[in-house]
């Protein structure tokens, strides 16, 4: 009573498989010719979705290394979710999964791409703002500071800015980079060097986010060992005063 199905599910898996690597043999009642057709079509749809994702990973060592890129892919991974805007965080757990193996083709790769991925996802992202447990004028170290989720602050061992075809580092930097990505109320994203000091501030708000300002700025001063806590404090409120006029802060919690 089983063969029909078992019959169906070893032609659907041969099918994807043949589907994913042209290399494997497609369903004996297939023929070649038509399998390609679906084949081409499949791998050309993916190829330009992810070209127009990863613009500069696509340009870096021409069309051959990326096209071998596009089919490990392809071959290669699982993705855990069909939605297209999605598929920028695939190539990337991608890439993670080969960092991991040590099969990384190029060192920066993973981390390039996720610089590049971050701007569409910023833009796309539906994070909700609820502006009536917000007081825009409350004191920011007294209060609860509230981080725009809209704020992403980032880190990157490589210089993923200025990688381009002629400039492929193959060491990482001594010092990592920090950037703000900020979408704001004119929905454009923006991408802006930080410091270390505000990124490690950004990052404690995000990762706790029922604590004071003094407090973070207290853990912070700990944290860097520095000499005048009261010097650290003020310039960590300056630098708090600064993040809420450009809306990266949005206030305190009600």
């Amino acid at each position: 009573m089983h063969s029909a199905p078992d019959t169906l599910r070893a032609q659907q898996f041969a099918l994807t498989r043949a589907l994913r690597d042209p290399a494997q043999a497609g369903p004996a009642n297939i023929e070649p010719r038509r399998l390609k057709v679906y084949q081409d079509l499949l791998y050309n749809n993916l190829h330009s979705l992810l070209s127009a994702q990863f613009p500069v990973i696509a340009g870096l060592r021409g069309k051959p290394w990326w096209d071998a890129q596009v089919h490990d892919f392809f071959r290669e991974h699982r993705a855990r979710t069909p939605l297209f805007p999605e598929l920028g965080r695939e190539f990337i757990a991608w890439l993670s999964t080969l960092e991991q193996q040590g099969r990384l083709s190029l060192p920066f790769l993973r981390e390039l791409a996720h610089y590049e991925w971050a701007e569409l996802a910023l833009a796309i992202s539906d994070a909700a703002i609820d502006t009536t447990r917000i007081d825009p004028e409350g004191n920011l170290l007294d209060g609860v500071p509230v981080l725009s989720p809209l704020a992403w602050p980032l880190a990157y061992r490589f210089a993923v800015d200025r990688i381009r075809p002629e400039f492929q580092p193959t060491e990482p930097l001594s010092e990592p980079s920090f950037f703000l990505l900020h979408r704001g109320s004119d929905f454009k994203v923006r991408f802006s060097r930080i410091d270390a000091l505000t990124f490690a501030l950004m990052t404690q708000l995000q990762a706790t986010n029922q604590q004071t300002g003094r407090w973070h700025l207290e853990c912070l001063a700990g944290q860097s060992k520095f000499s005048d806590a009261a010097s650290f404090i003020a310039a960590g409120s300056a630098l708090l005063d600064r993040l809420r006029e450009r809306q990266i802060v949005l206030g305190t919690q009600f």
